[in-house]
């Protein structure tokens, strides 16, 4: 799409930028003070996500053993 000869066209402002930008710096200040150990990232978060479902895992195998031990005796 072309504008005709002679149309101006109207630039739009993006009134998202400063909050993005003072948030953006915000955060860079906390992990700078607080570190990345005590605020976490989306990549630890994940990981610890990930650690869960393996022990979940491992519970819910010695919950079916323990009962196909009982019912062994049975």
């Amino acid at each position: 799409m072309s504008t005709p000869v002679g149309v101006q066209t109207r630039a739009t402002l993006d009134i998202t930028a400063p909050p993005r930008a003072v948030l953006s710096a915000t955060v860079r200040l906390l992990y700078q003070v607080l570190g990345e150990e005590r605020l976490g990232t989306s990549r630890g978060n994940a990981w610890e996500a990930v650690c869960a479902d393996r022990e979940r895992a491992v519970a819910r195998a010695d919950v079916q053993r323990m009962l196909a031990a009982a019912r062994a005796l049975r």
